[in-house]
């Protein structure tokens, strides 16, 4: 092979792959110039390459929604640097995927398998663009909600576009007339914002109150109080963390001298989430 059509072939390697220069050159050497060959070997490298990245800490990406006919879907997609966040491929990537987790109810095991607009299944894409890019990039977590019994309303917040940033809420709300639809804005905000847990305090995890109790009392004794006055003052701490993190018991952030409970009334919350990118990871 003359050296021109060797660099036209790396050319054109590399303009199908997004791959750089020696590691195209080394595939067409040892495939003898055939560019879909090539492709398979760059492929099978990247799978290597990724699987050696899995062992990093994706903590940055986006967080995306999907809306339509009063359905929603939501999808955190994590990569390793807020700069590959950025990317124009890692945004194009993330949302098609958003439109398929809404095709799919937000199941993470058929989004995987679903086949992308370039006729090649979401997991596979998922490796080429590992091995493009050159970062650990998971899909993280999801969520649907159907269109029954309430009506959905959604917030992102350090938007990029249209619902794509880096907290999203969504909360859907039962016996909401259309008059209120700014409340059921309002309150999607007012989640982004102040990360309640649970609705209620009967739906707060057990373990999560337990923990907490058992922290409070350990601060309560290291501080010197006497044992008969801890099992009082932790009690009392314990109900100001249930009213902190439960949605219905928080001071509403519009109006912090009452509660959430007392501005939605005869509404009913159904359900909420929200999605921070990175947290917890």
């Amino acid at each position: 092979m003359s050296t021109k059509s060797l660099l036209e072939n790396i050319k054109k390697l590399r303009e199908l792959t997004g791959v750089g220069f020696k590691d195209c050159k080394l595939a067409i050497d040892e495939n003898n110039g055939d560019i879909e060959k090539s492709v398979e070997f760059l492929r099978k490298k990247g799978i290597a390459k990724a699987s050696k990245k899995m062992s990093r800490t994706a903590s940055e990406g986006l967080a995306l929604a999907y809306q339509e006919n009063g359905k929603v879907s939501i999808i955190e997609i994590n990569s390793e640097t807020d700069f590959v966040a950025k990317n124009e491929d890692f945004i194009l990537f993330c949302k098609e995927i958003s439109q398929i987790c809404f095709k799919v109810n937000g199941d993470l095991n058929k989004i995987n398998k679903h086949i992308m607009k370039n006729d090649i299944k979401v997991e596979d894409n998922l490796i080429d663009l590992i091995a493009k890019i050159g970062e650990k990039i998971t899909l993280r977590r999801s969520k649907f909600f159907n269109n029954e019994e309430g009506k959905n309303f959604v917030y992102v917040h350090g938007s990029i576009e249209k619902n794509v940033g880096k907290i999203i809420s969504v909360v859907k709300l039962k016996n909401l007339i259309d008059e209120n639809n700014d409340l059921g804005n309002k309150l999607a905000m007012h989640i982004a914002a102040l990360n309640p847990l649970s609705i209620d305090k009967n739906d707060l995890e057990k373990t999560i109150l337990e923990k907490e109790l058992e922290i409070i009392k350990a601060e309560l004794i290291n501080s010197g109080k006497k044992p008969e006055m801890v099992e009082k003052i932790s009690q009392g701490k314990l109900n100001k963390f249930i009213s902190e993190n439960t949605l219905l018991n928080q001071a509403w952030i519009i109006d912090p001298k009452i509660k959430v409970s007392d501005i939605l009334k005869d509404i009913k919350v159904i359900d909420f989430i929200r999605y921070k990118v990175g947290e917890g990871v």
